[in-house]
């Protein structure tokens, strides 16, 4: 079997959670990993039995053995990289939010339709099993038809956390965090008719707490993320004939309940490692099939998804050096 050889760039706190899970599927290897701290790409690459470590994300990018990239540095950062790598013929899966505004997430999928290259948003939530029965129920009418979701994300943030408030950095919690919400009510209802929003805001300028009300024409969603206080990270939506609610942490759960009629049931799909091992997946089913993006989380995805982001800022006069 030809193993898919994976490089990593940018080596914080959730590249640690990825090459967790990239150990362990079977068809992959982890080729490179990079930082712009060298001794720290020294002691991952030790730590996940990477073959190689560089100490620029350039080098990582001209290796001739690396087939996809997984992008994990900060915000600011992920269009640039992205298009420099698409530009090199590297697949690449980038972190979450893709970039920082709509105009950043066009320039990144002309790169990748210019040339000819893999590219997706790690928005690993959409591959969860849990996640994927749920749409799959919801499509089929099981609680009949949506008229309201609740979700949240929200965790006391300590400021020593440089990424939570930066605004260089391409901090605030809405795109770090609130992007969760948003996504839920996005996969199940698609675009809403209108968007109202209102925030707190660390000295910054960027938003330390959002609060948002999706309208759609019969929906609502009621939408919230904090980097002030914690929430219970559970979400509910409710149909004309019933209601799912997802476990805490909804945005990674193995298990949600659904209530119909009167009776209750409660349903587990385990997932595999932390959970990012679905999206890795799906991203070698795609190189391995020819394809430059996902159809279950395709370009057009996340453009509409980044519009979202893109709208909610405008209610809250939040913007950022990239606009």
């Amino acid at each position: 079997m030809n193993k898919i050889k994976w490089g990593i760039i940018g080596l914080g706190k959730i590249a640690h959670k990825f090459a967790n899970d990239l150990l362990l599927l079977e068809d992959i290897e982890l080729e490179a990993v990079a930082s712009r701290d060298i001794s720290k790409a020294a002691s991952f690459s030790k730590k996940y039995y990477a073959n190689k470590h560089y100490g620029s994300y350039l080098e990582l990018i001209q290796d001739k053995n690396v087939k996809i990239i997984y992008i994990a540095t900060p915000n600011n950062l992920h269009q640039s990289i992205t298009v420099l790598a698409l530009q090199h013929k590297k697949a690449v899966l980038c972190e979450k939010p893709f970039a920082i505004n709509k105009t950043q997430v066009l320039s990144m999928i002309d790169a990748s339709k210019e040339n000819n290259t893999f590219l997706m948003e790690a928005l690993w939530t959409r591959f969860m099993p849990a996640m994927v029965e749920i749409k799959k129920r919801i499509d089929t009418g099981e609680i009949g038809e949506l008229k309201y979701i609740n979700a949240d994300f929200a965790f006391k943030a300590p400021l020593t956390i440089q990424r939570v408030h930066d605004k260089s950095l391409g901090g605030g919690s809405l795109l770090d965090i609130g992007i969760y919400p948003i996504f839920l009510s996005y996969f199940l209802l698609g675009n809403p008719i209108k968007i109202m929003a209102s925030a707190t805001y660390f000295d910054s300028g960027v938003d330390s707490q959002l609060a948002m009300i999706f309208n759609y024409k019969n929906a609502q969603a009621l939408l919230f993320s904090s980097f002030n206080s914690s929430s219970k990270r559970v979400a509910k939506i409710s149909g004309t004939l019933g209601e799912i609610i997802i476990n805490n942490p909804w945005n990674e759960t193995v298990c949600f309940t659904l209530t119909k009629d009167e009776k209750k049931q409660k349903f587990e799909y385990q997932k595999l490692g932390k959970g990012y091992t679905h999206e890795i997946i799906e991203c070698n089913k795609c190189l391995n099939n020819g394809k430059i993006e996902s159809n279950l989380w395709s370009h057009n995805h996340s453009i509409e998804l980044i519009s979202l982001l893109d709208l909610v800022r405008k209610e809250i006069n939040l913007t950022y050096f990239e606009d």
